[in-house]
């Protein structure tokens, strides 16, 4: 929530020195900022001082040396968040300041967004090439988690009878990965049972993605429970003891834009330390689950990744859940400076998450 102890003035202000902080990288002092206000009435330089101070002492702002102007803090970038994601930003603001292309998507960026997706048809390929999109987009680091089973697409299964209500199932992916598990079942299944239960599943969610299949399973469950209320039974038993639970090694992330943040960064010791923690892979994966609900469709913005590393305290993460009705497909996301212009890259990242159901929803054969 935006910082309630602020007067309407101290927000005006605040949020101008965050937008030149953004645009130049460099503290902005208070003769700046009377050059920003020159067209308002009682801004002059000693207020825009006295304001400044009183932000300070909130925790707002801070101050690189002595003799130099005053750099917004974490603080201070969340409630500007904040005021974004509550549409709270005020236009006339924006619309002056030297970020002012800091706002929604346009026409052209979203058909720019769109052509970069031309030829995909996958899953997998839809996650690539949004790694690859987003570094572009943010000039920072774009990440896209697979869901766990979201880059999986059954080629074909087999149930072989074992004892005891155990049942080994053999998932064989599109990828050509193979595998097995013993599912523990409430009831024993006659062979004869199991050689359906698997033909009905191969005949007809060959080429689908195996959480859609269950959820399908599920779906049909409930419309033709009287027509094939036996069959559907048993197939719907074995997947909920874990059939089409698919691969346990971990999802596939994609991510690209490393470079991006090298070039940005001078301190080379917090460098080493910021590219230690994003080339750990699975550190990024925590870092995404964490963050991200993939049961909730909207974006999420973090200010300050420190949780996660110290060296990584002046970055930000804005990342979504990516969906197609209820399967969750991954996770795609932003990691980049904390100067990133945050309403459009809120924007791109909610654009390209929804993008995901116009893409992967074509008719599976």
């Amino acid at each position: 929530m935006p910082d309630a102890r602020l007067s309407p003035r101290e927000r005006l202000v605040l949020n101008a020195i965050i937008e030149l902080y953004i645009a130049t990288g460099e503290p902005v002092a208070s003769q700046a900022l009377a050059r920003h206000f020159a067209h308002r009435e009682g801004m002059s330089s000693a207020t825009l001082r006295n304001v400044m101070a009183a932000l300070g002492e909130a925790g707002l702002l801070e101050q690189p040396h002595t003799s130099a102007g005053r750099v917004p803090t974490a603080q201070a970038f969340r409630s500007y968040v904040a005021q974004i994601m509550q549409g709270r930003i005020v236009a006339e603001n924006l619309a002056a300041g030297p970020a002012a292309g800091n706002s929604a998507l346009s026409v052209a960026r979203r058909d720019e967004i769109e052509e970069s997706y031309s030829g995909v048809a996958s899953t997998h390929e839809y996650l690539e090439r949004t790694s690859h999109v987003l570094a572009q987009l943010s000039c920072g680091l774009g990440v896209a988690l697979a869901g766990a089973t979201a880059n999986q697409v059954l080629e074909h299964i087999h149930f072989s009878r074992l004892s005891n209500g155990r049942v080994l199932a053999v998932l064989v992916t599109k990828t050509g990965a193979v595998l097995d598990r013993v599912l523990m079942l409430d009831r024993q299944m006659a062979t004869v049972e199991l050689e359906t239960a698997g033909s009905y599943l191969n005949e007809n969610f060959y080429g689908w993605p195996v959480e859609r299949i269950r959820a399908e399973v599920a779906r049909r469950m409930e419309q033709e429970r009287e027509a094939y209320r036996q069959l559907l039974e048993s197939v719907e038993e074995l997947c909920s003891k874990g059939a089409l639970a698919g691969d346990e090694t971990g999802p596939a992330i994609f991510v690209e834009g490393i470079a991006n943040l090298i070039g940005a960064e001078r301190d080379q010791e917090r460098l080493r330390q910021m590219m230690l923690a994003l080339e750990a892979k699975e550190r990024l994966v925590e870092l995404l689950n964490a963050y991200v609900d993939g049961h909730r469709q909207e974006v999420r913005v973090v200010v300050g990744l420190d949780e996660a590393s110290p060296a990584m305290q002046d970055l930000v993460l804005i990342g979504a859940p990516a969906r197609l009705g209820e399967t969750n497909v991954g996770t795609v996301a932003v990691i980049a400076s904390t100067r990133i212009q945050y309403q459009e890259m809120i924007q791109a990242v909610s654009y390209i998450a929804h993008l995901s159901e116009r893409i992967l929803d074509a008719p599976i054969v």
